[in-house]
């Protein structure tokens, strides 16, 4: 075993994690940053950013469509599913390059591989020990699923569904938060016939209802379907479809379900309760 020593030693180097490791750096700290997986975590490879590159590509290809109403002659013919993902592609690993060469000019020591919680306080990744004065946990979220529903198939999570090299016809959305209407909206400019299904009265329910009722009208505009105040109750899919039946016994039948239903903290197995960190829901 070989122990390593820092004034801070950041586990996860999402944008939690990145960003206390550079502001530690700013203030003259010896940092240590911890990731197992690439740099910028979900955000910049999974989330915020590739989705919004997504809404940008809907939002052309919709002023595109209406470009005659203000006397612009364009012709749409489609969505070419491979280029929007090179495109998408292109704008996370040009701000991931960016990312690493602030780090490194930052010198802020980064340690690629599985850290857990141990004693000291410390984290060990393998072998190593990398001790630290102070300890910042930062190890990000996963996506949620509903008790009884399986992702796989044609059930997604948003992370599958950026993955996705075809462009569905139809999609049911369970969950209409802010990755639910996101991904939503993303369709619907695609082309896509969408339905977001929310057990709450309101679409964005953690926002203020005057938010919620503008993005409600917005979609009705746009003819994005939505059963507010309805759960979900069971799932069956086939190979090409599936068929998802709500509490009142309706069923919504689509190409893929996306569940949407929030993220929850990363925190199993990596040693917090038995560092005597308390955990709550």
């Amino acid at each position: 075993m070989t122990e390593y020593s820092a004034d801070v030693v950041v586990l996860g180097g999402g944008s939690g994690g990145y960003a206390a490791a550079l502001r530690l750096a700013e203030l003259g700290k010896d940092v240590v940053l911890v990731e197992k997986d690439k740099l910028g975590g979900t955000c910049l490879h999974r989330g915020c950013i590739p989705t919004k590159a997504l809404l940008h590509a809907g939002e052309v290809a919709d002023a595109a469509r209406g470009a005659a109403d203000i006397g612009v002659d364009v012709t749409f013919s489609g969505i070419d599913p491979a280029r929007v993902r090179s495109y998408r592609e292109g704008i996370v690993a040009k701000k991931f390059k960016g990312l690493e060469g602030l780090i490194s000019a930052r010198g802020i020591r980064v340690v690629h591989g599985e850290g857990a919680l141990a004693a000291g306080p410390s984290i060990r990744v393998g072998d190593d020990v990398y001790r630290g004065t102070d300890v910042i946990l930062a190890t990000g979220s996963y996506s949620r699923s509903l008790p009884g529903l399986e992702i796989g198939g044609r059930v997604l999570t948003s992370e599958q569904a950026l993955d996705l090299d075809t462009i569905p016809e139809r999609v049911v959305v369970l969950g209409g938060g802010v990755i639910g209407v996101e991904f939503a909206s993303v369709w619907r400019s695609f082309g896509v016939e969408v339905t977001i299904v929310e057990a709450l009265p309101h679409l964005l329910p953690a926002e203020d209802v005057a938010s919620s009722k503008a993005l409600e009208r917005a979609f009705r505009k746009r003819g994005i379907s939505f059963q507010l105040g309805k759960r979900f109750a069971s799932l069956s899919q086939s190979a090409d479809s599936a068929t998802v039946t709500l509490d009142d016994g309706s069923e919504l039948v689509a190409d893929y379900v996306l569940v949407a239903v929030g993220r929850g903290p990363v925190t199993a197995g990596l040693g917090y309760e038995e560092a005597g960190v308390v955990l709550d829901r």
